[in-house]
């Protein structure tokens, strides 16, 4: 089989990339095309048509601005899938850019699947009438998923959570701090995301508070899509070091976190390190997302939980202040902490069991077959 896929950012281009090693072990013969990073290429062996670091527009505004580039991608992605003629196509969460390319393939009488849904749940419902018009399989990877596609009569397939056969595969390195040339002290880690605009505007007020904790030190999670140079300005002083591409090592040795909303809150509960969830939007993005949002939380890990497990700092609330109160808690508080680790383990027994990508590959070429 022929498979074009789309993945418009870091934790997709992960997930896809388990996908076609899963894919490979059930279709000898498979071909790949995409548009996706490093960790697909690596997978697959073939290039990326477009990398998703030229994909990284988030927020309203940020898409406003660059809409005439961010159209010329769409026309783009639309040549390219033509052109490649797949069996399927499979798209990877990232819903304003992929339902586009999902209707254009559909128009060409191309099978489309769904891995990773958009989250329809927290904001623009209607596009559940595009996604049942266009998508012909859907594959979930959370539990209560599967009641809200119900309630709008379609039928998905809830395949567990992939971020549990990543870290079942993880090796934690013991030698990580000498590694690193990291002193001794605790470890808080700081996961400040993968696009740039969001990294800046994390570590800026995240690294206010490293002077209030001489007794730790802050190691920052980066990533190799943002350069050393970028992150240079946020380092430049005492306590405060960056690690590349060690992300879950981080974690392993990590006593709290600080953590940008998005993939990495449901990961830091699975390696069971308490944490505090940091974001800022550019204001006229937040106001547009606060008319249209329908849930209570944005972080993973009080989704699944649906209660607050961990503290959530949005917007304003995200202030040095804020972030120092909290992180005294979770540092020096053992019932508040206690609150965090319970709510873990009920998120942890929530998740499902490992096997999410074989269990996909299995079903989409089982599906293609037919």
């Amino acid at each position: 089989m022929k498979y074009f896929i789309v993945a418009g950012e870091r934790s997709g281009d992960l997930h896809a990339s388990n996908l076609i090693k899963s894919l490979k072990n059930k279709d000898s013969e498979a071909e790949f095309c995409f548009w996706g990073g490093d960790a697909m290429e690596e997978a697959s062996g073939a290039k990326p048509k477009v990398h998703y670091r030229d994909l990284a527009y988030m927020g309203y505004y940020e898409v406003i601005k660059n809409l005439r580039t961010i159209l010329g991608l769409v026309k783009r992605c639309k040549e390219d899938v033509k052109n490649y003629q797949p069996d399927v196509l499979i798209l990877i969460d990232y819903p304003s850019f992929n339902l586009k390319i999902a209707e254009f393939a559909k128009s060409l009488g191309i099978k489309v699947f769904y891995y990773i849904s958009p989250k329809v749940w927290v904001w623009k419902e209607k596009r559940v009438i595009k996604i049942k018009k266009w998508v012909d399989q859907m594959f979930v990877i959370f539990p209560f998923e599967v009641d809200f596609y119900k309630k709008h009569q379609y039928d998905v397939h809830y395949i567990g959570n992939p971020l549990l056969d990543e870290i079942s595969a993880f090796t934690k390195n013991e030698n990580f701090v000498s590694d690193n040339h990291l002193s001794n002290k605790p470890i808080i880690g700081v996961l400040p995301g993968s696009r740039a605009q969001e990294v800046s505007n994390c570590l800026n007020e995240m690294l206010k508070i490293v002077k209030h904790y001489p007794n730790h030190q802050f190691v920052i999670a980066g990533i190799n899509t943002l350069s050393k140079e970028f992150y240079e300005p946020f380092v430049n002083q005492e306590n405060v070091s960056v690690v590349y591409e060690q992300t879950y090592d981080v974690l392993s040795h990590s006593e709290t976190a600080l953590v940008a909303s998005g993939t990495a809150t449901l990961e830091t509960a699975l390696f069971d390190v308490p944490q505090i969830v940091c974001y800022r939007l550019n204001p006229i993005s937040a106001f547009i997302m606060r008319t249209f949002i329908k849930v209570k939380y944005v972080s993973l890990v009080n989704l699944i939980g649906n209660r607050e497990i961990v503290k959530e700092l949005l917007q304003n609330d995200f202030t040095a202040q804020n972030v120092k109160e909290n992180l005294d808690k979770l540092l020096f508080d053992k019932k508040a902490l206690q609150h965090v680790k319970d709510g873990y383990h009920e998120v942890q027994s929530k998740m499902g069991k490992v096997g999410a990508s074989d269990k996909t590959a299995d079903l989409m070429v089982n599906f293609l077959k037919k």
